[in-house]
């Protein structure tokens, strides 16, 4: 069985080898999806080389944080998020990827302390209204663009997107085509930079569309027990 720093190796050189295949000129920033696995195996990811973290769950999140404070960690909530929650997560993560109501992005902006960075938000997506998805139709992602981007404590960073669950990597070329082309149109009016797609079984064709951060959870921990 390999192990976790193992797994990373083969994962930034895969990345390589992807960026090189579609001659891609994006930074690929590799962010680890670690709902569910114990701070221990989050050290073995930090010492083969990651810094960035994601958590789908508020209080777990919150834990690991607190856990592994001595480590300088990018922290990143990816999860669902309830109205009770929005301090805790302004409060202690540095980004959030899943933002898809102005009401939730006001109350994290409320939240989010004076003395902290802004906290940096990417809107959620749900390019082909799939209602198993969580995410903001793309005839209102404008509207929230506009809204978000006025919030003083917060910063619009970029889009979030959920491929397709399927396994033929040209339909989800085409997914994720669409969605960086939404992307561009959006990134010169906001000053955007992050393009936030792509998990274990479709972040090569994410970033062959030029996905700017993929998050991958199984293919850098293994499967969970």
């Amino acid at each position: 069985m390999n192990t976790i720093a193992e797994r990373v190796e083969k994962l930034f050189s895969k990345i390589i080898a992807v960026q090189k295949q579609y001659s891609c000129q994006q930074v690929v920033k590799l962010i680890a999806v670690s709902k569910q696995r114990p701070s221990v195996e989050l050290k073995q990811a930090h010492a083969a080389g990651i810094h960035d973290f994601a958590e789908n769950y508020c209080q777990e999140g919150i834990e690991k944080i607190n856990q592994l404070n001595d480590l300088a960690l990018t922290w990143h909530f990816i999860g669902r998020i309830q109205s009770n929650k929005t301090a805790a997560i302004a409060q202690h993560f540095d980004w959030v990827h899943t933002i898809a109501e102005r009401r939730i992005a006001m109350r994290l902006n409320a939240a989010r302390r004076v003395s902290q960075a802004p906290l940096n938000l990417c809107l959620q997506v749900n390019l082909d209204n799939d209602t198993s998805k969580a995410g903001i139709p793309v005839d209102k992602l404008t509207s929230l663009a506009a809204a978000v981007s006025t919030l003083q404590h917060c910063q619009l960073r970029g889009l979030m997107f959920i491929g397709p669950q399927n396994n033929d990597i040209e339909l989800q070329r085409n997914f994720f085509r669409r969605a960086a082309s939404l992307y561009t149109t959006l990134r010169a009016d906001y000053n955007l930079d992050t393009l936030s797609m792509g998990m274990t079984a479709d972040y090569q064709a994410a970033i062959s569309e030029g996905a700017t951060c993929v998050r991958i959870g199984t293919g850098l921990f293994g499967p969970r027990d």
